[in-house]
């Protein structure tokens, strides 16, 4: 249940922050704000909510964790509201509207909070009411940037506030514990609203992780059934020794011969098109077919497991964590598309025995990471005569690349260029400081000079063990 009017000026009553500077802005979900607040070297947190049936603000003691990635408002509240200085706060009438007023000694602004359940806000104006920014923007209130914040005031009289007492009952928390009101407002909140929060989070916890756990069981369902087909491929090698055992009667579409290992009658399905030989080639090819589909079969198994795993532990570390800001962070982070996670860097990114690799896969990823991610003593990798991306390998200070990891970025750069049907090609390496820029060039094309060569041969372990690491590291994130 949300702060009624009269809740909300007993909590304004106590509150000693006219004068305090806004020290720091935090926005750790998209419906809280808090305010770290300083006056006369005494910190103080003021939190604000407009989640629905919790609308409040008042002084907390709970930490408020930061966001991952900071969101819009929270930018434009460390650009703008950082640093000023409140002169004062104050509830308009009996609207459960509190506008605070601040300023530095330059410039002056408005913050509105609105706390009304389903229709909270807050809203920052300049002194002439046109809006400079809202934690909800919406167009059709025109509460949206430049629109204007316009607010009814009238004097309350006070047989309206006796009306209002009488009306909206303030709690007095008593079940709560706190020398203050602020301090029970705080306790009650942390313990009652912030229990069914998190029980609300944690049903939709159990909703993501259902669907998700239910999608990755039946791929690996899928995976093992299609290993236990393959695991008669040696029947397909035998298969065609009894072709060739038997070429003189293999006419037809059906051989009927006996099978030397079981003594028993089988029936051979052949192509009549085809000659003995070339029917058993067939088997022969399904058989190798097999063989090396086993093997990718295994890695892919593996990887479905891997990942399952991580779904259970990212699962239980939700179930595990107390704090409902730091719960909501969790599940959002979770379940946000991974189209829509905004990558550090440009192109393919792996982590492989302690050493970073970096893949651009086209022009435009290329040149980005030349410009802007990889540095002069970084080692580059391309094919040459094949187009293809560029590989870089971090460096590390007093460390020379090791071998193994130089094959790492080999197989890479073959595998992302013209030269992956060859399954092998030979390389230009050396480190960024010595490439420079084609002149009039297009995009990302470089000229690299004091380079070395090497061949590399596309080794399907590498490669499947980069692809692990990489999903191992997109887990982790």
């Amino acid at each position: 249940m949300s702060l009624n009017c009269n809740e909300l000026n007993l909590v304004l009553a106590e509150l000693d922050i006219e004068g305090a500077f806004i020290q720091e802005a935090v926005q750790p979900g998209y419906d809280t704000i808090a305010f770290r607040l300083i006056k006369q070297s005494t910190v103080s947190t003021l939190i604000i909510c407009t989640k629905q049936n919790a609308c409040r603000m008042n002084l907390t003691t709970q930490r408020i964790p930061k966001n991952e990635k900071p969101l819009r408002f929270h930018e434009f509240l460390r650009s703008k509201i950082q640093g000023m200085r409140i002169n004062s706060c104050t509830q308009i009438g009996l609207d459960r509207i509190i506008k605070l007023d601040v300023s530095t000694w330059k410039e002056r602004c408005f913050i509105y909070i609105r706390l009304w359940s389903g229709a909270a806000n807050v809203v920052v104006t300049d002194e002439n009411g046109t809006i400079l920014d809202c934690m909800f923007r919406r167009p059709n209130k025109n509460e949206v940037t430049g629109g204007t914040f316009i607010i009814e005031q009238h004097e309350v009289t006070k047989q309206e506030r006796t009306q209002a007492l009488e009306k909206f009952t303030p709690r007095d928390f008593a079940d709560c514990t706190g020398n203050t009101y602020n301090e029970r407002v705080d306790n009650y909140y942390s313990e009652h609203a912030s229990a069914l929060s998190r029980e609300t989070l944690l049903q939709q916890a159990e909703k993501w992780y259902n669907t998700k756990h239910s999608r990755m069981t039946n791929a690996l369902q899928k995976l093992l059934q299609k290993k236990e087909q393959f695991a008669n491929a040696s029947q397909l090698k035998h298969t065609g020794d009894l072709i060739l055992a038997y070429a003189q009667d293999a006419q037809g579409t059906t051989l009927t011969c006996i099978d030397y290992d079981t003594n028993q009658e089988v029936h051979i399905h052949l192509d009549a098109k085809k000659t003995a030989q070339e029917n058993a080639a067939e088997y022969y090819s399904q058989y190798k077919k097999a063989v090396s589909g086993m093997e990718d079969l295994e890695h892919d198994i593996q990887l479905a497991q891997n990942e399952i795993a991580s779904l259970d532990a990212a699962y239980n570390k939700m179930l595990s964590e107390k704090n409902v800001i730091k719960l909501e962070q969790l599940l959002r982070h979770d379940t946000t598309p991974k189209q829509k996670i905004e990558k550090p860097h440009a192109g393919l990114h792996y982590e492989i025995n302690g050493w970073t690799i970096l893949v651009g896969r086209t022009a435009a990823e290329n040149d980005e990471l030349l410009r802007h991610t990889v540095k002069g003593q970084d080692m580059w990798l391309h094919t040459r005569d094949y187009a293809g991306g560029y590989v870089f390998i971090k460096a590390q200070r007093n460390k020379t690349v090791p071998l193994e990891i130089l094959l790492y970025a080999g197989n890479l750069a073959v595998y992302h260029s013209k030269a992956r049907k060859n399954a092998q090609a030979d390389l230009y390496y050396t480190q960024v400081k010595y490439l420079r820029r084609a002149k009039n060039g297009p995009k990302g094309l470089v000229l690299p000079t004091q380079e070395k060569n090497l061949f590399v041969k596309l080794d399907d372990k590498k490669l499947r063990e980069l692809e692990n690491a990489c999903k191992q590291q997109a887990n982790f994130l």
